[in-house]
């Protein structure tokens, strides 16, 4: 059986830097509750259930009455972990409230909406707890859990690995593993996606849907992705004033990334691949609605990989070296990183194991027209020959070592 634990290093250095009580919270399926129990430091651990009753880790199923007392006597002396702790009734954080910050806890939630209202202004707990959203894993985390000697297939596979949800039961290759899990979740995915916003009124859940169906279908500004909103009558006007707070709660909880760009305006893309393979399909073939067969849904995964490639490695690249990623257009180009205002590194990606010469050229004319360190991210870099000689040629294998290296590589 191929297993993979996602050793999430990040994380924990996020974590050590936050304060004594720590909320931890993002949408389900992220693997924070294995997280918190497999790598971090903890003496009690108590999970709230939906009726209000309360398991310990050893199973037992106690009172919210007796839990409140296990946790009074135990607070300040140990560090207690409290699971979907959004359930508890109002008193214990008004209780919070009046032990202004003793002891340790970490308290663990897989709703963004509450979490947001708990934490938030007019709430006794304001100002008690640290907020971290717990997303998807890090690039080099990922990379490094994996331990296949094929470098394309362990780059490949950690692009979808580091949502937890298809770690844990992974089975090489990707293209079949991800294919498969497709098929046979599909509506699983739905659900998920749908409990996010189960808060929210059914048509504004509607616009939340349609946003990210419309960046799965390549409507990346917020121009683009209004008039697609109003083509499906969820919009009353063509007008981006209309979606901004829709963006905006979207990027905030981690489910888009809003990126810079050379134009005015913004640039948004998936966070999540899964999610967004998941709405492409939807979006194209109706796949959650009808049966699609299984070798049509590889196709399209295949067809789908280079695409999320490139954004893993730019995501990727600007976390090792520090920098920001910014969308370039005229010319476009896949990754471009800046620090503050100024360009430092642009890089084009071709995912695919034939280049031809004239692609190869095709890319170093437009790498061409930037002044900053330039690159081209291939499968394999083997037999490939670049005239420019300020242009670097990097490759899987060349990924994986700079994601050994503990350190961040600075540049510029």
């Amino acid at each position: 059986m191929f297993m993979v634990i996602l050793k999430r290093k990040k994380e924990l250095r996020d974590l050590e830097k936050l304060g004594r009580w720590i909320f931890i919270c993002g949408r389900r399926k992220t693997g924070k509750t294995f997280f918190v129990k497999n790598f971090m430091d903890y003496d009690l651990y108590f999970f709230v259930n939906r009726d209000g009753t309360v398991f310990t880790e050893d199973g037992r199923k106690i009172s919210y009455e007796t839990f409140f007392e296990l946790f009074r006597e135990n607070l300040g002396s140990k560090k207690i972990v409290i699971d979907e702790i959004h359930r508890l009734p109002h008193e214990f954080f008004d209780y919070l409230h009046y032990q202004s910050k003793k002891g340790e806890i970490i308290a663990i939630s897989s709703t963004l909406w509450l979490s947001q209202k708990l934490l938030g202004s007019g709430s006794p707990l304001l100002g008690l707890f640290s907020m971290y959203i717990f997303g998807l894993a890090d690039e080099c985390d990922t990379i490094k859990s994996l331990t296949m000697k094929d470098a394309v297939e362990r780059l490949e596979s950690a692009v979808y690995l580091r949502e937890p949800i298809l770690a844990y039961d992974y089975k090489p290759p990707i293209t079949d593993y991800l294919s498969n899990y497709l098929y046979a979740n599909k509506l699983t995915l739905k659900e998920i996606i749908g409990e996010i916003f189960n808060e929210e009124e059914r048509n504004i859940s509607l616009v939340y849907e349609g946003i990210l169906r419309a960046v799965s279908d390549g409507k990346r500004t917020s121009t683009e992705i209004t008039s697609y909103l109003f083509s499906k009558k969820l919009i009353p006007k063509d007008n981006p004033g209309l979606i901004q707070r829709y963006l905006d709660v979207l990027v905030k909880i981690g489910l888009l990334e809003k990126i810079d760009t050379n134009k005015r305006g913004y640039y948004y893309e998936h966070k999540s691949p899964l999610f967004d393979t998941h709405f492409y399909i939807d979006e194209k073939y109706g796949y959650t609605e009808q049966d699609i067969p299984i070798n049509f849904i590889k196709r399209v995964v295949r067809e789908i990989i280079p695409r999320h490639m490139e954004k893993f490695v730019w995501d990727l690249l600007a976390h090792k070296y520090g920098l920001k990623k910014v969308k370039i257009f005229d010319p476009e180009i896949d990754i471009a990183l800046k620090r503050f205002d100024k360009l430092v590194v642009v890089g084009e990606v071709k995912w695919r194991k034939n280049i031809s010469k004239s692609e190869i050229k095709k890319m170093q004319e437009k790498l061409s027209k930037f002044d900053c360190k330039k690159i081209i991210v291939v499968q394999n870099k083997n037999r490939l020959y670049i005239e420019d000689g300020d242009i670097e040629i990097i490759d899987a294998n060349d990924i994986v070592k700079m994601c050994k290296e503990n350190k961040q590589k600075l540049i510029g």
